[in-house]
């Protein structure tokens, strides 16, 4: 049994048997060795022999021949294939009224169908009668356009379709005016092209979808314009296909990688043509390898290709993977899959090492594609990209597929004369086949020549024909099953009807091995995230694909690949690194046969932005001139070499009569300062000068030399020049202007700038105002600038004497838009502990660059107010204590960046909002739907409950009652918070308080049920309790009532459970006085009894006297009577009149209460009032005089209510106190108010009008700016008294008072007997 020694890769795998390539073989030999005619060592008589056939059987013998040996091979089905551009239509730049003619060649069978189409829009002739003139002549198709214009600028596509497929080609005309002037432009405007929002460095990975975007602005603008955009893959132009889709939007290119693979891989130009020229952007693109199916597997390889395509074999290359999973790669398994089908087949039993393989056992004429995978001892590899599509046919019948024409067959005269095949040459050799290439005989080749290839082993002269059976048609031939370690040399003859010519020069193959090792690695520092590497190419390399990179952090011994795509060239940029680390790398080279050993490794390097030493300095100007030195100032270089300018160095020479001296140092220490004091110069003399500017590379080169400068002493009354103009926060339509004040004042101080502008391009007449009033300020924001325009500035100073000499206008190069899109501003934050920030966060920055942050525009130095935070590409300034002096504009400016900057307007409304956010943030409120309520349930139980808005699954809630907590239930789907009593008793007088929290925010409600309000519930409650245990035996359904029948009899009645009724008759002609009384009934049984009682007394005498109030509404009288029922007629009168009551006057009744409202009172509301009672029984009337003083103080009373109902921000006592607190000695006190106003006021105790503080046994507190508590831990007859709150902020004060009384046990025990 030998299953154990089959490799894992060949078990189960149903392959086809190869035995006919020996019998084959066989049978060819025999053949060969048969016929004396070509026996090994004969030989053919040098002297040509010219042999002329009779044309008739010329004829029949060739027709013969090419039907036997073409028709016998092919089918219909066979010869099938898609559509194939064999010439692509052209791009075209046409003047006006112009024709244009575009043509293409189409190849495929059946034949195509071919349609044009303008923009995606089908042409049709008809529609646009002599606009369009459509051909078709033997496969070449043409769209002729007659006098272009304007509207015929568009992009053209050519659609060509058969049954087996469609393809499709594109070109584009670009319609151009004739310009007399200046350099030729489209539409006579010279076009400027810009490319921002640009894609960066990208990594994806396989299987993964990437878009690379690109936003595109084409100056001036115009509506139907539409720039040529092409993309590029390692300079190769790509056309859309099912792995590439291209997008123009108008404004923005998009290329859509819609299944990224390895090939994928490489440098992405992106390119914007129009006639005044073109704009490129490029950036890399990386593609790892996706996630193995088996872990240690290798990567997929990548390239698939077919390198050679005959008959009876097509040649596959691949190249192979950066990764090997961890283990050699122990070779490659291709796979086939038929054109049409799903059905993928193995090609070889065994692991091939070498990356090429030619497939054999195809169907003669069918299109076949392909995959590689590579295999080791882990496990395969997924597979590869699939190859394009080719056919395996004889390259003859190809070329009369695409339709090239050949002689006609009548016309053929054979003439041979034994020519010889030219420049026979071994095109590719492995250990196993060779791949022979020729040039047929003759300047074009002879009609009707094909060719017999031979092969010797070296050092034998023994020739053996390879295609014994058939001569070969087309000049190239591939030879399988050579022995390997053997060399062997070839040779081809020509033949056709008239005989075998002589052979060619035998050549010798030549094998491809494995490239040898890469020379020294070089790192260079290049950026904060990649380093250049650079390598000496490997020796003697035959067939070189290219080098793998590899790279691995200094002693971490894990080796990552660069590239997964092999690049060719010895030098290569390294991204994705980390800013920091240390690296080393490794380079191997790749071919056919394999991977090289790798290269040595390199020396370590830091991932780093490599710097230079900065550019001249420029824009010299004179800002003072005394009569022995002079003030220079100059402008920043525009390229600073990456790290920050330490100092300027200023040089001198005398101009004598137009010639320039020598150079003298004016300062040997560099200064920091774009300006200079030149001192020791002499009067009268004049002068040029240089700058140099120095960072940590070294100094730089030296500017141009300055205009020449007289040096005289200035005694104009006006200032000099300002100097040090910057630009700052460049947007779309605005920048801000920066600069110092002269250094010349004049004979005043300055009291104003001006500030000018103009366009870049415009003449000096074009300077204009930005300000018609002097700004006192250093700095201006200039609005309402044109988005793409550049411009330039300048500013004069002023004093007492007049507008002084400008500055140099030399500034601002930058297109307004190239630092507006994308920029980020400055963003106010209030965490959640309440601290205020600015946040300013920068994606381009460096390791060198530095946030500077500026009040109004000054660089902060001073933080005793301020605290700035910077982290990566992050900073942020922290208020410490905001308040009135952090007022201004702060700015924040990233060095080493394209200008990068942005401000914040702190401004005082700006400050009070941001201190109510932070409020709200320290002391976070967890909002309710309902306060803290309580009602009586069945059995007299008492539910306390509160419904909050919204709290987490990690909310807690607190019941605190006198101090003291309790669990409850929370229903944190619906928000209610409960808490149930089975009953009240008198300990459970007091304050009841639910205390929420969730995370940082709390809120709480307090509930006071203290004195009559308990009482009242308690009663309630017990009454409740005892309704429900009344009700479990013999009850009354409806107590004891009275009821006056027709007959004058007066009936009391009651209804009972089980509808027992009892009734009494009191008298038949009326009651008396002395029927007046309490009756009584009495319902018992065993299981209890009842009791329903009837009090018939005089209501209406029990009344108080009618009283006069005040609301926040307007004025109410009211009076209360000890008992109220529906019998009790009551009527109010106004002057002895009934009152008609409406929306302003109301009546209505309270418990025992009857009130009378009249809202907004007036004059005629003054007079006497009365309410009368009637019960049936008798009549009472209560009066009351509203007039005279009694009016003007309670209206003057709900002025006062009613001004402070309106006014919110006031300090405020919400609620929550009660008027009289009675309590027992020892007890514990717990009272809680809800105090409001905006700001958040005061909070004073008082105690007898004498304010009180908080200590151990009277606590005060205030929390969250919302919650005042009074709490004594244990009460005594001391802290009996009135005690008030005193609440005050800048917009009002209100108090809320209340009385305690404590009382000793044992006095209420006396007072109850």
């Amino acid at each position: 049994n030998m299953s154990g020694s089959i490799p894992f890769y060949q078990k189960h795998h149903r392959h086809y048997d190869r035995s006919y390539r020996s019998t084959e073989a066989e049978s060819k030999m025999s053949q060969y060795t048969a016929s004396s005619r070509y026996a090994a060592g004969s030989s053919i008589s040098s002297t040509r022999t010219k042999i002329k056939l009779p044309l008739r059987f010329t004829q029949i013998y060739f027709q013969i021949h090419e039907n036997e040996e073409h028709f016998k091979r092919m089918n219909e089905d066979s010869l099938m294939h898609p559509p194939e551009f064999v010439i692509k239509p052209r791009s075209h730049t046409v003047w006006e009224k112009q024709c244009v003619r575009l043509h293409c060649t189409v190849s495929g069978w059946p034949d195509p169908r071919v349609i044009w189409y303008k923009n995606n829009v089908a042409i049709d002739p008809i529609t646009s009668p002599g606009k369009y003139k459509l051909e078709s002549r033997y496969s070449v198709h043409s769209l002729e356009i007659n006098k272009c214009d304007f509207d015929d600028t568009a992009q053209y596509r050519v659609s060509a379709m058969n049954s087996q497929g469609e393809q499709s080609a594109f070109a584009s005309i670009i319609f151009l005016l004739f310009c007399l002037d200046g350099p030729i432009s489209e539409y006579g405007i010279t076009f400027q092209t810009h490319i921002v929002d640009k894609f960066g460095v990208s990594f994806g990975r396989e299987g993964e979808t990437m878009s690379l975007g690109c936003t595109v602005i084409i100056y001036p603008a115009l509506h139907r314009y539409q720039p040529e955009i092409q993309w590029y893959r390692d300079d190769v132009l790509l056309t859309p296909s099912k792995w590439t889709h291209v997008h123009w939007s108008g404004d923005r290119a998009t290329l859509t990688l819609t299944h990224l693979n390895k090939e994928d891989e490489g440098l992405y130009t992106l390119r914007v043509i129009t006639k005044s020229g073109y704009e490129t952007y490029s950036a890399y693109v990386f593609v790892r390898d996706a996630d193995a199916e088996v872990e240690g597997a290798p990567g997929a390889p990548l390239d698939v290709r077919c390198l050679d395509a005959n008959k009876d074999y097509i040649i596959v290359a691949w190249k192979q993977p950066a990764v090997d999973g961890g283990n050699p790669i122990v070779g490659y398994f291709v796979d086939r899959c038929e054109v049409g089908t799903t059905h993928w087949f193995q090609c070889n039993d065994t692991p091939v090492k070498f990356a090429r393989f030619p497939v054999t056992g195809l169907v003669e004429g069918r299109s076949y594609i392909f995959r590689v995978r590579a295999v080791n001892k882990s496990g395969m590899s997924r597979p590869s990209r699939v190859s394009e599509p080719v056919a395996a046919m004889d390259p003859a019948d190809r070329l009369r597929m695409r339709g090239t024409s050949t002689r006609p067959l009548d016309k053929l005269i054979i003439s041979f004369d034994y020519q010889i095949p030219l420049d026979l040459q071994v095109t590719e050799a492995t250990k196993n086949y060779v791949v022979l290439s020729w040039k047929p005989p003759g300047e074009k080749g002879l009609e009707g020549v094909m060719y017999y290839v031979e092969k010797c082993v070296a050092g034998t002269d023994s020739w053996q024909r390879v295609n014994t059976e058939l001569p070969v048609k087309s000049p190239r031939f591939a030879l399988f099953d050579l022995a390997e370690g053997k060399s062997y040399h070839f040779r081809v003859r020509c033949c056709n009807a008239a005989g075998v010519g002589e052979p060619s020069e035998p050549t010798e193959a030549t094998t491809v091995d494995i490239p040898s090792a890469p020379g020294k690695v070089v790192p260079t520092r290049n950026t904060d995230t990649s380093v250049v590497v650079s390598w000496e190419a490997s020796s003697d390399a035959k067939e070189l694909v290219g080098y793998y990179i590899e790279a691995s952090i200094v002693d971490s011994d894990v080796w990552e690949p660069c590239n997964n795509k092999p690049v060719k060239a010895t030098r290569f940029i390294c991204h994705g690194l980390v800013t920091g680390e240390q690296y080393v790398f490794r380079v191997r080279a790749v071919n056919a046969a394999g991977l090289s050993q790798f290269s040595p490794v390199s020396e370590p390097v830091e991932v780093k932005a490599a710097i230079a030493s900065p550019a001249p300095p420029y824009g010299i100007s004179v800002l003072e001139c005394v009569r022995d030195s002079m003030v220079l100032a100059w402008k920043q270089p525009t390229f600073i070499g990456g790290a920050d300018i330490t100092g300027y160095f200023v040089d001198y020479r005398e101009v004598i009569d137009g010639v320039p001296g020598k150079w003298h140092e004016a300062n040997i220490k560099a200064v920091s300062e774009r300006a200079y004091r030149v001192s020791d110069l002499q009067e009268n003399k004049k002068y040029q000068f240089q700058v140099r500017a120095a960072n940590m590379a070294g100094v730089g080169i030296p500017s141009l030399p300055s205009e020449t400068f007289l040096c005289e002493e200035w005694t104009i009354a006006v200032p000099g020049p300002p100097h040090d103009l910057q630009i700052t926060e460049v947007r779309g339509d605005s920048l801000v202007l920066l600069w110092k004040p002269p250094v010349y004042q004049g004979r005043d101080p300055i009291n104003g700038f001006y500030i000018d502008i103009k366009e870049a391009d415009a003449p000096e007449e074009a300077w204009r105002g930005v300000n018609t009033k002097a700004v006192e300020k250093q700095f201006i924001k200039i609005k309402n600038l044109k988005e793409g325009e550049t411009y330039v500035f300048r500013v004069r100073a002023q004093n007492k004497a007049g507008v002084g000499k400008a500055s140099d206008g030399n500034i601002s190069n930058v297109p307004l838009f190239h630092v507006f899109l994308g920029t980020k501003e400055i963003v106010v934050e209030v965490d959640d502990e309440g601290v205020i920030s600015l946040n300013f966060e920068c994606c381009d920055t460096t390791p060198d660059s530095k946030f500077v942050w500026s009040k109004n525009y000054e660089e902060i130095t001073e933080s005793s107010r301020l605290t700035i935070e910077t982290k990566a590409n992050k900073s942020k300034t922290v208020f410490n204590t905001p308040g009135e002096e952090d007022i201004g504009i702060y700015s924040c400016l990233v060095t080493h960046t394209d200008g990068a900057s942005s401000s914040y307007t702190f401004s005082t409304e700006e400050l009070k909002r941001l201190l109510e956010i932070s409020h709200d943030h320290k002391f976070p409120i967890i909002p309710l739907k309902s306060e803290l309520a309580v009602e009586l349930l069945e059995k007299g139980r008492v539910r306390f409950w509160l419904q909050a808005e919204q709290m987490s699954a990690n909310g807690k809630i607190d019941y605190v009652f006198n101090d003291n907590k309790y669990k409850m239930n929370f229903d944190k789907n619906s928000g209610i918070i409960e808490m149930v009593m089975e009953s009240l008793t008198p300990g459970d007088e007091g304050t009841y308080t639910f205390q929420l929290k969730d995370g940082k925010a709390t809120n709480q409600s307090s509930l006071v049920l203290i004195g009559d309000v308990f009482k009242q519930l308690q009663k309630e409650s017990e009454f409740q309790r005892k309704e429900y245990f009344r009700k479990q035996g013999p009850h009354f359904i409806e107590y004891l009532g009275y009821e006056v029948t027709p007959e004058c009899c007066v009936l009391l009645k009651c209804k009972v459970s089980y509808s027992y009724r009892k009734r009494r008759a009191i008298s038949s002609l009326g009651i008396s006085k002395k029927d007046s009384g309490v009756y009584e009934v009495v319902l018992k049984d065993d299981r209890g009894q009842d009791t329903s009682t009837l009090s018939l007394v005089d209501q209406a005498k029990s009344s108080t006297p009618l009283k006069i109030t005040s609301t926040d509404e307007g004025i109410r009288l009211y009076t209360f009577v000890s008992c109220y029922n529906d019998l009790l007629q009551v009527t109010w009168q106004h002057k002895d009149s009934a009152i008609a009551f409406s929306d302003r006057i109301k009546s209505g009744v309270v418990g025992e209460q009857l009130w009378l409202q009249i809202n907004d009172p007036t004059e005629k509301d003054t007079g006497k009032y009365a309410i009368e009672f009637n019960d049936g029984k008798g009549g009472l009337q209560r009066t009351v005089e509203l007039s005279g003083q009694a009016f003007d103080d309670a209206f003057a009373e709900f002025q006062r209510l009613k001004n402070t109902y309106f006014f919110p921000d006031r300090a405020r006592v919400a609620g929550g106190l009660p008027d009289v607190v009675t309590i027992q000695e020892g007890k514990a006190l717990n009272l809680t108010c809800n105090i409001s106003g905006n700001p958040v006021p005061e909070v004073t105790w008082l105690k007898n009008d004498r304010e009180i503080t908080s200590d151990e046994h009277c606590i005060l507190k205030f929390e969250s700016g919302k919650f005042a508590s009074f709490t004594i831990t244990a009460v005594n007859t001391s802290d009996s008294g009135k005690y008030s709150i005193l609440v005050k902020n800048k917009y009002g004060t209100e108090s809320g008072d209340f009385t305690v009384s404590v009382f000793i046990p044992e006095e209420a025990a006396g007072k109850n007997k």
